[in-house]
């Protein structure tokens, strides 16, 4: 619903998306889930996983939907607006190259930067840094993916907004060199 794909993209059986704009090459698995959230490009989201996930009104007298939305039991009770909008003023932010483990839950307001890791079934309620490995519940940073200094010459390299004919043409290189010598190779070029 009032969603925006990118080029390439994937999107398998059951997965339901709710105002979400998905960048060139990202992929979800079957099963999965967001909503008022942005998706950088190359994303790999595993099954099962929930982005911006639910949450339900604690300060009212029930946490059941029948709160925010009663039309689903009674004919004539709108949605509540209110809990909608306040839903959609946390969204959810996933930067480029970042791959969200199976059964991982973001909840709402994060921002997950480029390059990033999602440990399966981890639930994440702050934000990662670029290039950080996150696991656990509620996840926590295990360590970065590369040395500082490559972590910033690949947010500056920034490769995933290459023309799809140069992504093509470094495939080969991205399969057999080093990290290091990718880097010297095409951030020079």
């Amino acid at each position: 619903k009032s969603c925006r794909l990118g080029r390439y993209v994937t999107i398998a059986e059951r997965v339901i998306l709710r105002e979400v704009v998905v960048g060139d090459f990202s992929y979800f698995e079957r099963h999965a889930e967001a909503a008022y959230a942005t998706i950088g490009k190359f994303c790999s989201i595993a099954p099962n996983t929930r982005i911006n996930a639910l949450e339900h009104p604690l300060e009212r007298v029930t946490t059941h939907k029948v709160s925010y939305r009663p039309n689903e039991y009674f004919r004539g009770l709108g949605v509540d607006s209110g809990f909608l909008e306040r839903r959609r003023g946390k969204p959810v932010s996933i930067g480029h190259d970042v791959w969200i483990g199976h059964g991982a839950v973001i909840l709402p307001g994060v921002t997950v930067g480029n390059g990033a890791v999602i440990g399966a079934n981890a639930v994440v309620r702050n934000d990662v840094a670029p290039f950080t490995i996150v696991a656990g519940v509620p996840a926590r940073p295990l360590r970065l993916r590369f040395e500082p200094e490559i972590v910033f010459r690949l947010e500056t390299l920034a490769w995933w907004d290459w023309p799809a004919e140069r992504i093509a043409e470094a495939v080969p290189d991205m399969q057999s060199l080093t990290i290091e010598a990718f880097l010297d190779r095409w951030g020079s070029k």
